[in-house]
């Protein structure tokens, strides 16, 4: 729902009902993620998507029936049919479930709330129901801002108590997700299950060395949607100037700025520095943070001996098997540019799950939801 969250927004601003189609299960290899959406508006307007072409069609058109014809919310599921080559479905083999409702913001104004939230950048969380008892499906709560605040019904207390504090834990962790409620005398006496949209703070990456393999991985750091910082202890080096693409740009020790900067389990921690003055107390620190990714540059001579330092500063084993030094996947890199792709990759792969290993040489499917490391241009 979030990924056309500028055009929800004004349609709910104009009071302009509208049918949303919402991806809320995915298997095999279905080209989009859950909460993912579709929306069609009473004009035909259509915004989003819910497999990047192979069903579009289909899911428009029970979108515009849903909405003339003011039906309540019904589930689709497409798959691929070996039986019929000309069938409906994805043609990348996996399956998809849609669940399609009709929007009446009128009727629903903590959504336009939710979604002033995300356009302002603020954390929101918009919980959906999209399974359970008929007079609940597609309903919606939506959870805004740092403190949590509540908006919007989902039928009953002690139900949306529990959607609340499931929402403000995705929303924590920055994960949209689907969380299974109910069935039990606790709870809630139906099972319900639901799909909560989430939109986080950026995460951060935090680059420290104000070299050159720093100003290109800090673009694309952005280019992934990070809040990147650069940080170097030597002004002359770290300048904005040097750094355009950086959302900041910090000159004070790198440990030390570390030790005061807020990080969390979605922080991306890359040391260009290869100097054991600035890397043995950052990457002490740095390890036992509790932080996605922590990698450092230098050649496997570097490494050898960088870890041999952190051992002699008391770095326990747990800790060292963290660090993914050399950093970076190996694709031959040479230029800054280059490298910046490998780190990059490395550390989508490390968020992910994945081997980093070519498609060609792998099998099952392509999207879920480690690896050899060394990147020539390390010095």
């Amino acid at each position: 729902m979030l990924n056309i969250a500028d055009t929800l927004r004004i349609w709910c601003r104009e009071a302009r009902p509208f049918a949303l189609a919402t991806v809320v299960q995915v298997s095999g290899s279905a080209p989009l993620p859950v909460g993912t959406a579709l929306a069609v508006d009473a004009d035909g307007n259509a915004v989003g998507s819910v497999s990047g072409g192979c069903v579009e069609g289909a899911v428009y058109e029970l979108c515009q029936q849903v909405l003339k014809a003011d039906e309540p919310p019904t589930r689709a599921r497409f798959g691929y049919s070996d039986d019929d080559a000309f069938a409906i479905g994805l043609t990348c083999g996996g399956e998809l479930d849609v669940l399609v409702q009709r929007i009446n913001p009128t009727e629903q104004p903590h959504l336009t709330a939710a979604l002033d939230e995300v356009a302002a950048g603020r954390p929101t969380a918009v919980a959906h129901i999209i399974d359970g008892p008929e007079e609940l499906l597609g309903r919606t709560l939506g959870v805004t801002g740092d403190a949590g605040t509540r908006e919007g019904s989902v039928g009953g207390e002690d139900w949306e108590d529990t959607v609340t504090a499931q929402a403000r834990a995705l929303l924590r962790a920055g994960r949209t997700g689907r969380v299974e409620i109910g069935g039990d005398a606790t709870t809630c006496p139906e099972r319900l299950s639901v799909l909560v949209h989430t939109h986080a703070v950026r995460p951060r990456m935090l680059i420290f060395g104000a070299v050159d393999f720093a100003g290109a991985l800090s673009e694309v750091g952005r280019f992934l949607g990070y809040r990147v910082t650069v940080c170097d202890a030597r002004p002359v080096f770290a300048t904005p100037a040097r750094f355009p693409h950086a959302d900041e740009v910090v000159t004070d020790w790198p440990h030390r700025y570390l030790g005061v900067t807020e990080v969390d389990a979605r922080t991306a921690v890359c040391v260009l520095t290869h100097d054991a003055k600035f890397d043995i107390p950052l990457l002490r620190l740095a390890l036992h943070l509790p932080v996605a990714y922590v990698g450092a540059m230098g050649s496997r001579r570097t490494h050898t001996h960088r870890l041999e330092l952190l051992r002699e500063a008391g770095v326990p084993k747990e800790h060292l098997i963290r660090l993914r030094s050399p950093i970076g996947l190996d694709l031959g890199a040479h230029t800054p540019e280059e490298t910046a792709i490998s780190i990059a990759a490395e550390i989508v792969a490390h968020t992910h799950q994945g081997p980093g290993t070519p498609l060609t040489w792998s099998t099952g499917p392509i999207h879920r939801g480690t690896t050899r490391s060394m990147v020539s241009s390390q010095a």
